[in-house]
């Protein structure tokens, strides 16, 4: 499997947020599928140049959330098992901040769903 991580250092973002945030798209994008197994985290940090204890991390949060089940004999593997109810739940309570942001930069609502429907296209 070829994951390409890019981590950008001078992003105010967290690396281990900018790695999780990656896999979850390459997911959502079907680069990444039930099943599949991850770099181990010495590797993962090897190939991207960062510490373990981030991509380690980043596992965590993957895990915690329900996209990756650690296996003590595989790694990281990918496991979509996420609850629908709740995962429109978190989107939910996500989007009402970008939402507001937008609002705030007087963003309207045709331009939402424009962009809502050109970034999920990108998922399809």
């Amino acid at each position: 499997m070829d994951l390409i991580i890019e981590i950008d250092f001078n992003s105010s973002e967290a690396i281990y947020m900018q790695l999780t945030n990656q896999i979850i798209r390459e997911i959502a994008m079907a680069r990444l599928h039930e099943g599949d197994v991850l770099p181990s985290v010495r590797q993962l940090a090897l190939d991207v140049g960062i510490n373990m204890h981030t991509v380690n991390k980043a596992y965590a949060l993957l895990r915690q959330e329900g996209f990756v089940s650690i296996d003590r004999r595989r790694g990281a593997v990918i496991s979509i098992d996420v609850d629908k109810i709740k995962a429109l739940q978190e989107m939910k309570e996500e989007l009402k901040v970008v939402l507001a942001r937008g609002c705030c930069k007087s963003v309207s609502r045709e331009e939402v769903h424009q962009l809502i429907d050109d970034i999920y296209e990108e998922y399809q």
